[in-house]
């Protein structure tokens, strides 16, 4: 087991994780781009280093619905991630893929939900193949899972894991857009170890 704690290590490569969050939003802002046929500009991500407790203000209210992009990560690395939306922010996107009004919120049917699971696994994927990249370390995903439900609740799944770690987070914040802006929170998981590895295959050696 390292001898280091997590706090050290967010503290060691915040900077980089700034670095991943413009490589991975400009990835993820070009996918979907492409998915959905417009000229989407991006703004420079926000890294914040929070206490765990503050994740969920941070983002919205609690008892705000949202939705959450939940991914499993193993090979090199193992741990798990998340992608969060704001529910207009998912209605918008899926209004757009599906040839819609941008103002329709009708509930997500079976077509709407697949829509924001393809997106959200599109957005998610191009942020582990720039750290990826970044590493040169083999990165695979589970197949996503996909939950509309109150923040707190879809936060609790990484609260329960990363309770075994530490009581940091880093959260990285990216809004891309043509008119409307698209607000999406990432958070990476990676076990203790991977950690690690991630800081050692970019050059910071422990």
């Amino acid at each position: 087991m390292p001898n280091y704690s997590l706090e050290d290590v967010n503290g060691m490569y915040i900077d980089v994780l700034r670095e991943l969050g413009n490589i991975g939003a400009g990835n993820a802002t070009t996918a979907i781009s492409d998915m959905l046929g417009l000229r989407l500009n991006m703004e420079v991500p926000q890294v914040r280093l929070l206490d765990f407790r503050e994740l969920g203000s941070a983002i919205c209210a609690e008892d705000e619905e949202i939705a959450g992009i939940y991914l499993e990560v193993s090979s090199d690395i193992e741990g798990s991630m998340m992608f969060l939306l704001r529910l207009e922010s998912a209605h918008y996107l899926v209004n757009k893929l599906m040839c819609r009004s941008d103002d329709c919120v009708e509930p997500f049917g079976e077509m709407e939900l697949s829509a924001l699971k393809e997106i959200g696994n599109i957005i998610a994927g191009s942020y582990l193949c720039a750290l990826s990249g970044m590493t040169n370390l083999k990165i695979t995903s589970s197949v996503p899972f996909l939950a509309i439900d109150m923040a707190a609740a879809i936060l609790s799944v990484p609260a329960i894991q990363f309770g075994q770690y530490g009581d940091n987070a880093l959260l990285i914040e990216t809004e891309f857009g043509d008119d409307v802006k698209i607000n999406g929170f990432f958070i990476l998981l990676p076990e203790l170890e991977s950690y690690e590895k991630i800081l050692n295959a970019l050059g910071i050696q422990m």
